[in-house]
């Protein structure tokens, strides 16, 4: 049993997590893509086709963002089966996955979703604002990576990794 949740664990983190890091990744770029550059003083807009992918980023990012509970909950039933619920990697792996969460609830989504009215709303969206959202999403991105890395390592292991 514990090879079938291990297994379902890291297909629902490939399946749900990947997406939404990528597709967070690839949102701020694209924001500044679709303002279409116009003189100083006449407003600004955006371009239909790159506001619609801009808008496909998000919900792909929403989406998967909420498919991705699966992960840690395959990975509590995971642990419990393997008995290492106590392990220290284990335990700064949920917090790291819980600041992930966090992160992306709290700053990514919101960020994306204000910077997406703009555009629909045809208003001009500030080089700042996507930076600092690229800040962000760098930082979810790096909270999965270390929590990758103490999956594959789990210091203290015994199985040789």
């Amino acid at each position: 049993m514990t090879k079938i949740l291990l297994s379902l664990h890291v297909l629902a983190a490939i399946i749900a997590i990947g997406p939404v890091t990528v597709a967070a990744s690839m949102f701020p770029p694209a924001a500044r893509r679709a303002v279409v550059p116009v003189p100083a003083g006449a407003g600004g807009g955006a371009d239909a086709g790159d506001v619609g992918t801009v808008r496909l980023l998000h919900r792909i990012c929403r989406v998967y963002a909420g498919l991705g509970i699966a992960v840690p909950v395959l990975g509590f039933a995971t642990a419990a089966a393997m008995g290492v619920l106590g392990d220290a990697w284990l335990i700064t792996s949920i917090a790291l996955t819980a600041a992930a969460a966090g992160l992306l609830i709290a700053f990514v989504l919101p960020r994306q979703e204000e910077l997406l009215d703009q555009l629909t709303d045809r208003q001009p969206v500030e080089h700042a604002r996507t930076a600092r959202l690229a800040m962000f999403t760098g930082l979810f991105n790096l909270l999965w990576v270390t929590v990758t890395v103490l999956m594959i390592v789990r210091p203290g292991s015994t199985t040789g990794a």
